[in-house]
């Protein structure tokens, strides 16, 4: 299995679960715009460990764009969302 990309953001190689490109088949989100959120989109964390990575895409309805992601040796993108919501954590 190779890298799906390399992020210059986090200095490492990006992988793609089946369950993510499943998600991202369903939701019609290419490698492209893939890359784009990872290396641009804002971050927030939950642990050490987790995060999701999230922006807005101008040319969609679908709005927030979510990856959730565990970032280690490589960042590994575990689903792809859309409509996600941003929530502050208690």
């Amino acid at each position: 299995m190779l890298a799906s990309f390399f992020s210059k953001r986090f200095g490492k190689n990006v992988w793609v679960t089946n369950h993510a490109r499943e998600s991202m088949q369903r939701r019609d989100i290419d490698d492209a715009t893939l890359e784009q959120l990872i290396e641009e989109g804002e971050i927030k964390r939950r642990d050490e460990l987790n995060l999701w990575i999230f922006t807005q895409i101008q040319e969609r309805a679908d709005n927030l764009i979510c990856a959730a992601v565990v970032e280690q040796a490589a960042v590994v993108v575990k689903t792809v969302m859309v409509n996600w919501e941003l929530e502050d954590e208690a």
